[in-house]
C-alpha cells in the first residue's frame, strides 16, 4: 500500500515538474511561447487587465507535450509503485483534479475546447502510461 501512495505522489509531482521543466524550455528555445506564457500569468495575476488573448498554436504545443508527460507521469507511478492499475489511476485522479482547478483560473483566458481536451486527456493517459509497466 505503501509503494502504491508513493507512486501515486511521484507520478503527481513528477507531471508538475516536467511540465512546467518543458514549458521553460519551449520558452527558451521558442521566445514567442515565452512572451505568450508570461502574457497569460500576467493576466491571471491582474485579473484580465492585460487583455490576453489564447494563441491557438501555444495552446496546442501545450495539449501535445501535456500529454506525453500525463503518459509518463502514469508510467512513473506504475514503477515506483510495482503495480500497473491502481497508482496510474489515482494519479491520473490527481491530475484530473489539478486540471479542474487549472480550467477554472484561466477559464475566461482561455478557448473551452483546449479546458475540455486539456482535462479530459489526464486521467486516461495517466491509465494508459501505467500500462506501459508490465508487472508480471
Amino acid at each position: 500500500m505503501l509503494r502504491i501512495v508513493l507512486g501515486v505522489i511521484g507520478g503527481f509531482i513528477s507531471w508538475m515538474f516536467l511540465f512546467i521543466g518543458i514549458e521553460k524550455i519551449i520558452s527558451a528555445i521558442w521566445p514567442a511561447f515565452g512572451v505568450n506564457q508570461k502574457a497569460f500569468e500576467e493576466a491571471i495575476k491582474n485579473g484580465g487587465a492585460s487583455g490576453f488573448t489564447a494563441d491557438t498554436t501555444m495552446l496546442l504545443t501545450q495539449l501535445a507535450f501535456g500529454s506525453i508527460v500525463s503518459v509518463v507521469a502514469g508510467y512513473l507511478a506504475a514503477l515506483i509503485a510495482g503495480e500497473n492499475s491502481r497508482a496510474p489511476l489515482f494519479a491520473g485522479c490527481l491530475l484530473l483534479l489539478m486540471g479542474i482547478a487549472k480550467a477554472v483560473m484561466s477559464w475566461q483566458y482561455v478557448p473551452i475546447w483546449y479546458h475540455i481536451v486539456f482535462t479530459a486527456m489526464l486521467l486516461p493517459l495517466a491509465i494508459v502510461g501505467g500500462r506501459l509497466i508490465n508487472t508480471n
